[in-house]
């Protein structure tokens, strides 16, 4: 049975992750919610795509509010610009990317429900990235990464 949160306070969990120029910032993870939601800052330098291949969860939707900046989302083959001001829900099970097309910073308020994924995640992703020193990352790694934290890698693009 969940806890109640016996000591609330503004961004429990504030904790950046970064790799490269791209940075995720906790600010609630599950454990200070009871497990009902998690929101973090993604931020994404200009020009850069994402490491991780695309993916999909079935156990929680992901919506993005775009705070700065412009993220080209592709979602389910569809490519959909998120900027200041707009959102974007990704339903459980719609396979999704993004890329940062601009020659702007990127920043999106990223919304998890339920909070099915946290800081761990992002924690041994970047890591492998890193170990790949500037390289593609170990596919294999990854996609054993995003399957013990509920995420489906989509098949490679050919």
């Amino acid at each position: 049975m969940p806890q109640p949160v016996t000591d609330p306070h503004v961004n429990p969990s504030d904790e950046t992750i970064a790799t490269k120029g791209l940075a995720v910032r906790f600010l609630l993870a599950g454990d200070n919610s009871n497990g009902s939601i998690a929101a973090f800052e993604l931020m994404v330098p200009a020009a850069q795509r994402l490491p991780a291949p695309a993916h999909s969860h079935d156990h929680y939707e992901e919506t993005i509010y775009g705070v700065d900046g412009v993220l080209t989302w592709t979602v389910n083959g569809k490519q959909i610009d998120v900027g200041p001001g707009q959102a974007l829900c990704i339903p459980r099970g719609a396979v999704h990317r993004f890329d940062n097309n601009g020659s702007k910073d990127a920043k999106m308020l990223c919304v998890i429900t339920p909070a099915a994924i946290g800081p761990e995640y992002f924690r041994e992703v970047f890591e492998v990235v890193n170990a790949a020193a500037g390289g593609p990352p170990d596919r294999a790694r990854m996609a054993d990464i995003m399957r013990r934290h509920g995420l489906t890698p989509a098949a490679p693009q050919t």
